[in-house]
């Protein structure tokens, strides 16, 4: 019995190592910067952005940089995931119909493909950090709580979205336009004291809002966020996770009638 666990455990986890090399290498097909784009492209949003809203807007935030980058790091990591993720079971539709293999890993192998990126986006930021003559102390640990946090919320969005495009497949045109809405309202670029007193309640309902104050607390400010923020990123993402696997366990078996 434990001998065929193994198997099966070797068998799916192999699975899933082809599945996220696959989709890395398929993002980065006939390009000629390849894995570097996972760097450059932050780094250019975040110098577009910054000319834009540093010089216009004069937005008088504190090293502005990494305020910025921080929050494009972290909100780029569960667009790309999710717009990703959106779409796997029906592009492996001819593999889902031929070979039984748990339905979950499709979604979970675009969301670590998209976190191999999003590490390296990571280090962008640090560089940054380190140009700006900030300081890295022992309070960037918590950073992997942040981390973990986004991983299993994004899981939880991305397992719904999978499903919901399966049967009604308008669903990424209409997720395109929510994702877009979801960025204004979320303060990557401009400061949330500049937003009036109902928007802030509104933001307190806002899971990227959370997940960013979070990670740039510890960054901006080099210090442990408060206990408060540490029981909302766990909660957004154990619900978001708890919604997710509870709509995908429900629908999966149906997915082979849409495909």
């Amino acid at each position: 019995m434990i001998n065929r666990k193994k198997f099966f455990q070797y068998k799916y986890s192999f699975l899933l190592s082809q599945l996220i090399k696959r989709d890395f290498k398929t993002k980065y097909r006939r390009s000629v910067l390849g894995i570097f784009w996972s760097l450059l492209n932050p780094l250019l949003i975040m110098v577009v952005q910054y000319l834009v809203f540093s010089t216009l807007f004069r937005f008088d935030i504190p090293n502005y940089s990494v305020y910025l980058l921080s929050g494009i790091v972290m909100f780029n990591y569960m667009a790309d995931a999710t717009v990703q993720s959106m779409t796997c079971i029906i592009q492996n539709a001819s593999l889902i119909n031929k070979v039984y293999i748990p339905k979950y890993i499709y979604p979970f192998s675009r969301v670590l493909s998209s976190g191999v990126n999003f590490l390296f986006s990571l280090v962008a930021l640090y560089l940054v950090i380190i140009f700006s003559g900030m300081h890295i102390t022992l309070a960037h640990i918590a950073i992997v709580y942040a981390i973990v946090c986004l991983f299993v919320f994004i899981m939880g969005i991305s397992l719904i979205l999978s499903s919901l495009m399966v049967f009604f497949r308008d669903t990424q045109f209409l997720y395109s336009i929510g994702l877009t809405i979801w960025t204004y309202l979320t303060p990557i670029f401009y400061p949330e004291s500049i937003l009036p007193s109902y928007m802030m309640t509104v933001m307190k309902f806002n899971p990227m809002y959370h997940f960013i104050r979070f990670f740039r607390f510890i960054i901006l400010y080099q210090g442990i966020p408060v206990l408060k923020a540490w029981v909302f990123c766990g909660l957004i993402a154990l619900i978001s996770l708890a919604i997710g696997v509870f709509v995908f366990k429900r629908s999966q078996n149906k997915f082979i009638l849409s495909l």
